[in-house]
C-alpha cells in the first residue's frame, strides 16, 4: 500500500509541477518532454504521449489500491475497484490548453521570469541577473506591447517568434507558428501571425486572470474601450520609472504611428477608383485610427499624472493592493 501511494503521489506531484502556477516548475511541458522533437508538434505529441501513460498508471495504481482495500474488508458484493476517467486528477495533453500554456511560458520568457538556460523561475525580484539568459534575452524593461498591427519592433510576436527560432530554429518557425495559430482555432480569413496577434491582443489577458486567479503577475496597462494601446507589465520589473517608460517609449510612439497612418487612409479615400467596399474599409479603419488617437490623448495624461507620482510598490502588500495603485492607466481584472 505504501509504495503504490508514494507512486500515486510521485506522480500526481509531476503533473502538478508540469506548469507555471506551481512553486516547483521547472519549465513548459514541450520542453522538458522536447526530446528529439524539431517542432511544436512533435514536442506535443512527446508531452500527450508521456500524459496518457502518467494517467493509465495512476488509474490503474488506483485501481490496485481499491481491490486491495476491498479483499481487506470483504467488500466484493459492495464495491468494485474500477476508477472512473474524469475521477482520475492528473491531465491528459489538451492541445489548446496546452498550446495556451506554451504562450504563457514564452511571455513568461519575454519578461525574464523564465530562462531557457536555467530551470524554474529566473527572476521573481531582486537584483535582476542579465547572466542567466544566454540563449534569449528578454526584454530590456519588461513592457512587451500588444498591438493588432505591427507597431513596434520589440512586440510579442517579435518575441514569440525570436523564442520559437532560439528553440526550434529558423527553419521551423513558420510551422511552429501555424501550429499554435491552428490550436486556437482560426478564423477562415487570417493567417497564423493575425491569429496569435489577435490572441494576445483580446484574450491572453482573460486567460492569465483566469489561471492566476485574479492575481495576475503580468498587469496590462490598457487605454479603453477603443483599445488604443494595450502592453503587458511584469510586476516583478515595475519600477517607479516604468510608467515614465510606457507613456514616452510607447503611447507618444503610437500616436505618431497612428497618425501617419490616418494620413496614409486620407490619401487612400481620395482615389477616386476605389470600389463601394474599399471605401467602406478605409472609412471604417479611419474611424477606428481618429478614435484610437482621443482616447490615447486622455490615456497620455492618465500616465502624465502617475509618472509624475513615481509610485512604489511593496510586494508584501499582494496582487490587490498593488494593482489599486496603477488601476487608472490597468485593464479591469475579470
Amino acid at each position: 500500500i505504501k509504495s503504490t501511494v508514494s507512486k500515486c503521489i510521485q506522480i500526481s506531484q509531476k503533473d502538478w509541477d508540469s506548469f507555471e502556477t506551481s512553486w516547483d516548475s521547472k519549465q513548459h511541458p514541450f520542453l522538458t518532454y522536447k526530446d528529439d522533437a524539431v517542432n511544436l508538434e512533435q514536442s506535443f505529441a512527446n508531452w500527450a504521449e508521456h500524459a496518457e501513460k502518467q494517467f493509465n498508471q495512476l488509474k490503474a495504481n488506483e485501481e490496485e489500491l481499491n481491490r486491495i482495500f476491498i479483499e481487506l474488508y470483504g467488500l466484493q458484493h459492495e464495491l468494485t475497484p474500477e476508477v472512473q476517467d474524469e475521477e482520475v486528477t492528473v491531465r491528459k495533453a489538451d492541445r489548446e490548453r496546452d498550446a495556451k500554456s506554451f504562450l504563457s511560458y514564452c511571455v513568461g520568457l519575454m519578461m525574464g521570469r523564465y530562462s531557457l538556460d536555467v530551470e524554474g523561475l529566473a527572476y521573481a525580484g531582486g537584483e535582476f541577473d542579465w547572466s542567466k539568459y544566454q540563449t534569449f534575452q528578454p526584454d530590456k524593461n519588461g513592457i512587451i506591447p500588444l498591438t493588432d498591427e505591427a507597431y513596434f519592433e520589440d512586440d510579442i510576436m517579435t518575441g514569440l517568434k525570436r523564442i520559437l527560432v532560439a528553440i526550434y530554429g529558423e527553419d521551423q518557425l513558420e510551422n511552429n507558428l501555424q501550429w499554435l495559430a491552428e490550436s486556437l482555432q482560426m478564423k477562415s480569413n487570417e493567417n497564423a501571425t493575425q491569429r496569435l496577434r489577435r490572441y494576445f491582443f483580446d484574450e491572453f489577458y482573460h486567460d492569465h486572470c483566469r489561471i492566476y486567479q485574479k492575481r495576475p503577475i503580468y498587469w496590462m496597462a490598457d487605454s479603453g474601450k477603443k483599445k488604443g494601446m494595450r502592453a503587458l507589465i511584469y510586476l516583478h520589473r515595475y519600477r517607479p520609472d516604468t510608467i515614465a517608460t510606457l507613456r514616452f517609449q510607447y503611447v507618444q510612439e503610437l500616436q505618431v504611428k497612428l497618425n501617419q497612418e490616418e494620413k496614409y487612409v486620407e490619401q487612400m479615400l481620395a482615389n477616386p477608383d476605389l470600389t463601394n467596399r474599399e471605401k467602406k474599409e478605409y472609412e471604417k479603419k479611419l474611424a477606428t485610427l481618429r478614435a484610437r488617437q482621443e482616447e490615447l490623448i486622455e490615456y497620455d495624461q492618465k500616465l502624465a499624472e502617475l509618472a509624475n507620482k513615481r509610485i512604489d510598490l511593496d510586494l508584501d502588500d499582494g496582487v490587490v493592493e498593488n494593482y489599486k495603485k496603477l488601476q487608472p492607466i490597468l485593464a479591469e481584472i475579470r
